[in-house]
């Protein structure tokens, strides 16, 4: 057999495993809230596991090495300020955001938990959220289907669109049976692929590639500026070095306010389990990130007499894969980068359909069975994932750079929300609903402008303005509510009683 053969016996293999595990979550699937949040019944390895493969997609394994390839360990301070906000993630919001939603009258979603929080009475919060997140998942989940055209391009020499539809059809077969619960235990596994890739794929190409004691200077012969984090400031004063360093790092500021994320933490059985799901998700998270680099490095050593160029950096991974493993292991390399592809759409198109369904057609006052609501979730979810796949057709799109977008979207508009909500008693409805407004505007305007977006990251403007402009209006605005007050009480007490972090 042909060595596409092997790997493609292998893919067939992983997606046959993906739709068996959704199924089985569809069995077990009987309401809306399992199809949203499983029950609240996530143990702490499958919820660590899960954030981490829905968090890092198709960027892991192709834009992050990608990245290092083209600018060295500069393009490294994404990973790193990205490790630092998950640990505080984890760490501030988890048990509290956990506690919260339930006491919050079982708030089962992001826009869901601001309204009760809160007690927006104008649903404006709720709807305004909404919004945004079926603005920017829109872009999130196509990048994950660009990724998968470009997989499929550079490996098996298919068309961009076959590659694109077939692993969007996939997903979009088990994510529309399976819900939160199919999501959460298809990226467990997936999770568990990724770690294994990013593992093996740069210690066997790094003792593949030649001799390991001068493999440090072959990189640095091929790019002299490979290992150097503080490249940028050979080419520019200290402060703006400083600024570009800070803007790379601030990656880590949209933890806060990603909602495929964030429900993960409500998903959890108890806020206790966070600490155990904490350790788990970092130290998973440091491992793939840590291969990811090293990847790239080899990778600059391997392909020294020929480099890739950059449209073609960020299949580094997938080249390396394929030239030192035999062809159905590389095949499950391949799929491991599959399934950081899949696990990030699916948790995306199930928090759309959360926003559609709970969050837009329940508040207008519909009523309907929750068998109806089920099949209303689903039809979301395959709405969510045509738009999406008529954005990715543009095939010269970099994943990144979608990512990127989408990431500081969630993050100006919703981090400083959920932080406050969650330690300052004092927030108002008003004020969370002018702050979240800021800090999307912020990262429209400021991420479409080449010469803003070069200097800074927008999520920086956007989630500083969110900040000042939330805490300015609710300064203002806040009236005593008793209600808010027990609620936020009952939150302290249940965390400071079952949490010891």
């Amino acid at each position: 057999m042909s060595d596409s053969t092997f790997q493609m016996i292998a893919i067939v293999i992983y997606m046959a495993a993906m739709l068996g595990i959704g199924y089985i979550a569809y069995k077990r699937t009987n309401d809306i809230d399992d199809y949203m949040l499983a029950g609240r019944g996530l143990k702490p390895s499958v919820a660590a596991l899960s954030a981490g493969a829905s968090d890092m997609s198709g960027w892991l394994l192709m834009g992050l090495p990608g990245a290092v390839y083209l600018g060295g360990m500069h393009a490294a301070w994404i990973a790193i300020g990205l490790i630092i906000g998950a640990w505080l993630n984890w760490k501030f919001v988890a048990p509290r955001l956990r506690s919260y939603t339930a006491i919050a009258q079982e708030a089962i979603t992001i826009p869901s938990y601001f309204e009760k929080r809160l007690k927006d009475r104008s649903h404006l919060l709720r709807i305004t959220s909404s919004l945004v997140i079926l603005a920017f998942f829109t872009f999130y989940v196509s990048s994950g289907m660009v990724a998968a055209g470009k997989f499929f391009e550079s490996t098996f020499a298919w068309p961009y669109l076959s590659g694109l539809f077939f692993v969007a059809g996939i997903t979009l077969l088990y994510t529309l049976f399976g819900g939160f619960l199919g999501a959460s235990l298809t990226d467990m596994v997936q999770g568990i692929l990724m770690f294994a890739a990013l593992i093996a794929v740069p210690i066997v190409a790094a003792f593949r590639v030649g001799d390991i004691s001068t493999l440090g200077q072959r990189i640095t012969d091929a790019n002299p500026i490979a290992f150097d984090l503080f490249s940028s400031f050979h080419d520019a004063n200290a402060f703006l070095a400083i600024v570009a360093i800070f803007s790379t790092a601030a990656w880590g500021f949209g933890y806060f306010g990603q909602p495929h994320i964030l429900v993960r933490f409500m998903a959890l059985r108890t806020p206790g389990e966070a600490k155990t799901a904490r350790r788990i998700g970092i130290g998973w998270m440091f491992l793939t990130t840590v291969g990811a680099v090293v990847t790239a490095l080899v990778g600059i050593a391997y392909f020294a007499d020929k480099p890739l160029d950059k449209s073609s950096s960020e299949t580094v991974f997938l080249l390396l894969s394929q030239v030192f493993f035999h062809p159905f292991v590389a095949g499950l390399v391949l799929a491991a980068v599959l399934a950081a592809i899949m696990s990030t759409m699916s948790s995306q198109l199930v928090v759309c359909s959360s926003a559609l369904v709970e969050d837009l057609y329940n508040i207008a006052g519909r009523k309907a069975s929750q068998k109806t609501l089920v099949l209303m979730g689903r039809a979301c979810v395959l709405i969510i994932a045509i738009i999406a796949a008529l954005l990715a057709l543009d095939s010269s799109s970099s994943i990144l750079k979608l990512v990127s977008f989408a990431w500081a979207g969630f993050g100006a508009a919703f981090g400083p929300i959920v932080l406050l909500s969650l330690y300052w008693r004092k927030l108002s409805a008003v004020g969370a609903f002018a702050g979240m407004l800021t800090g999307a505007v912020v990262v429209f305007v400021w991420g479409n402008i080449p010469a803003l977006s070069g200097a800074m990251y927008e999520i920086v403007p956007g989630f500083a303005l969110n900040l000042l402009v939330t805490w300015l209006v609710s300064k203002a605005t806040w009236r005593e509510n008793a209600t808010i007050d027990e609620e936020f009480s009952a939150m302290e007490r249940e965390v400071n009683g079952s949490v010891r972090v």
